[in-house]
């Protein structure tokens, strides 16, 4: 990379599955104080640009395609100028930083070099030069970028440092007990925080095995546990329950499996018990929090009983400040009372980007991180995640948190996975609709439904819409998108003129 022209301080971006050159480009890029970008595999065009032109890439390493998108085409749409220039002499137009392509493939393409040619480039670097750089770094120095998944909003690089990262996988890696005898599978995505930081790091600093699967699918990850007698596994919700429905119709040997991790979106508490009596993952642990915290900010200990590892999302991790503060206010708040989650430590993030009023909103003057997040802490310094402010429903005046409707329609026996989100409503502002997904085979209806809330929750809380799906839009990491949902509510009930009137 320095013989590619790669200076301290250049966005280097990396547009890949789990293959093992994104863990080779991972630490060489750090290693000569390169930003290291990480894309998200499902980018299309207009989002490729947009994160490319953002982040000043300079130089970006790539596999040809996925079985859904073909990124070489997409980068000629992009860069039509690579047709005709030199490796490493692009002048694009649209994307006037932009100088070096690698693709991770034995096929050339023109004007830009094979992955082979980007390593043999490495013979005219000596071990003095590699020092020479080194010298130069400093652990506060921004060495990873990541895009916030764009669940709400324009997506913002996050910039994180050596410190913030690697401090963030031992104090991780600390939860779990993790050592040099752990063996760990992972299919969650190396663009996202999970990936490269909670499972790469998190083995490199424990001196533990990595098992990466290149591309989620529950077959192949019970199979890699098995063959190579995994002790952890990590995962978000969606994919320990397909994991589930795979181990419910075929046997798997998972008894080598000791812990994990449950992260990404919140837990759901039977999957959690699931997860530890059917997976036998007795030690699994749950990380809460967001890139913009490198990510961990509170964590579930190995040794915590199952009742707190699966109704909290456990308390501050090492050399990390949480506290729960009124929105309105700033305030911190006594435990038990409802509001924002708060965060500071070496963890948290230098900022957005070349945004720094976006900064300046998610941190305050005093260091801490204002994520956005509802939850309750209680004595003993254990939170609890209620929901979103942006996700708050108001009906009629009377607040409705939909991560609470979710846990209880979640114990109806039917029911696989539910998200609630609020629509518009002339009369009360907004109404609640439940998004269902039913188990295997089964059926239910919205008056069924309705009739098991009666009783069980205050009538206002009891959703007015329920629509049953085979799938929750997700973006690649996993999350549920809810904003699509809302869309889809708006579009199922015809709602778009109440829609326009509440947005004026």
């Amino acid at each position: 990379m320095i013989q590619l022209g790669v200076k301290k301080g250049d966005s280097t971006a990396i547009w890949a599955t789990n293959v093992p050159e994104w863990i080779l480009t991972q630490f060489g890029s750090p290693r000569i104080g390169a930003v290291l970008v990480t894309v998200n595999t499902n980018y299309k065009l207009f989002e490729l640009e947009y994160l490319l032109r953002q982040s000043d890439t300079t130089t970006l390493i790539m596999i040809e395609g996925t079985k859904t998108s073909d990124y070489i085409e997409l980068l000629y749409q992009l860069c039509p100028e690579l047709h005709d220039c030199k490796p490493g002499e692009l002048l694009s137009e649209r994307l006037p930083v932009l100088k070096n392509v690698v693709v991770i493939s034995e096929k050339k393409y023109p004007g830009m070099f094979t992955w082979q040619e980007l390593l043999d480039m490495g013979n005219g670097i000596s071990d003095e030069d590699l020092a020479a750089r080194r010298a130069t770094l400093d652990p506060d120095d921004v060495v990873n970028m990541m895009y916030t998944s764009g669940t709400t909003g324009f997506p913002k690089g996050v910039m994180l440092t050596h410190d913030n990262v690697i401090g963030n996988a031992r104090s991780q890696a600390e939860c779990m007990n993790f050592s040099p005898v752990d063996r760990l599978c992972f299919p969650v995505p190396l663009f996202h925080c999970f990936g490269c930081v909670m499972s790469t790091l998190l083995c490199v600093v424990s001196g533990a095995t990595m098992v990466p699967v290149e591309t989620f699918d529950a077959r192949k990850v019970l199979e890699a546990v098995e063959k190579e007698r995994c002790t952890a596994v990590h995962g978000v919700p969606t994919m320990f329950i397909m994991e589930l429905e795979l181990m419910a119709k075929e046997k798997f040997n998972t008894s080598t499996l000791r812990t994990g991790i449950m992260a990404g979106s919140p837990c759901p508490i039977e999957v959690m018990k699931q997860v530890v009596g059917d997976l036998g993952v007795r030690e699994i642990v749950i990380t809460y929090g967001q890139t913009e915290a490198s990510p961990g900010i509170t964590m579930t200990r190995t040794h915590d009983s199952l009742d707190l590892r699966v109704s909290t999302v456990g308390r501050a991790l090492s050399g990390v400040e949480a506290k729960i503060v009124d929105p309105e206010t700033g305030e911190e708040l006594p435990p038990g009372v409802q509001g924002e989650i708060c965060a500071r430590g070496y963890n948290i993030m230098k900022g957005y980007y070349k945004m720094p009023e976006a900064t300046a909103a998610a941190i305050d003057k005093d260091g801490w991180l204002h994520t956005g997040d509802l939850g309750v802490k209680d004595v003993t310094g254990y939170f609890k995640i209620t929901g979103r402010l942006k996700d708050m429903i108001i009906r009629g005046g009377e607040n409705i948190y939909p991560r609470e409707l979710e846990e209880f329609l979640y114990t109806h026996p039917l029911v696989k996975d539910v998200q609630v989100v609020g629509v518009p409503s002339v009369k009360y502002g907004e109404e609640v609709m439940a998004f269902i997904q039913l188990r295997e085979g089964q059926q239910l209806t919205q008056e069924e439904v309705q009739a098991f809330c009666t009783d069980q929750i205050a009538r206002y809380k009891i959703p007015k819409h329920i629509a049953f799906l085979d799938v929750f839009p997700t973006t690649t990491s996993g999350k549920i998108q809810k904003f699509k949902l809302r869309e889809m509510a708006i579009e199922i009930h015809e709602l778009h003129d109440v829609a326009k009137i509440e947005t004026a």
